[in-house]
This record gives structure tokens, sequence and C-alpha cells, in this order.
């Protein structure tokens, strides 16, 4: 079996709070904004180009949230901690985004692939860090 291609999830995080995206569809759910790491570029560099294209705001990625979780046999899913540098979430490829405090983050219908990172993102929302 080929690696399984990495797609970056992005954490963001302003004050206190995390924007959730809505992926549309009949395998949809909350999830993370992010997308596939392209040939030659790093983790970081796919989140900042990512959220750029998705969001149309600028962020500093941050630590990782866990080891990466696969995505059916093709991707690994890897997310990061990032705050937000400039702009305002513009929606565009989600149904829906919305800032959710520690305390909401649980009662979300999450993508499974998303869900084993919110134990460690709570943490790192009501800490500060």
């Amino acid at each position: 079996m080929s690696e399984r291609q990495v797609v970056v999830g992005v954490a963001l995080i302003r004050d206190g709070l995390v924007l959730a995206a809505l992926r549309p569809g009949p395998d949809g759910g909350w999830e993370f904004p992010g997308g596939k790491v392209e040939p030659g570029e790093t983790d970081a560099q796919a989140a900042i180009r990512e959220l750029r294209e998705e969001l149309s705001v600028e962020i500093e990625p941050g630590a990782s949230l866990g080891p990466a979780q696969p995505i059916g046999d093709r991707y690994q899913l890897r997310v990061y901690a990032a705050a937000l540098i400039r702009g305002e979430p513009v929606l565009s490829e989600h149904s829906a985004i919305r800032w959710v405090g520690a305390a909401e983050l649980a009662l979300l219908d999450w993508l499974p692939a998303d869900r084993p990172f919110l134990p460690a993102l709570r943490q790192v929302v009501e800490n500060g860090t």
C-alpha cells in the first residue's frame, strides 16, 4: 500500500473560541478547515495556504494536537492549533462556520477523523496556550 496523503486541519483559535466548519453533503459534518498538503509543502505552509483560500484569513500555525488520524485508505489527517492574525473568516466552501467555546466542542457532530483531536484542543483553549 502506498503512503497516505496528508491532509491538514486547522483549529483556528481566537479569544478562547475555535472555528468549526460544516462540510455539506451526505458525508458532511463539522470539521477543522484545511486541505491536502501539496508536494514540496510543509504542513504549516499548507495550513496557511488552505485557510487563505477557504476562509480569506491569515493565520499563524502552532502546535500539533496529536498523532495523525486515518481518513479512509488514502488520507491521514493532522490537526494543528493556529492563531488568527488577520481577517474575518468568509464562508465559501462550507455550508456554515461558527466560533465555539471549549465546552461546546463535544456538542457538535464532528467528522470521525476530527473527533480524536478534541480533548487536546479543549485543553489548549481552556489553558489559553
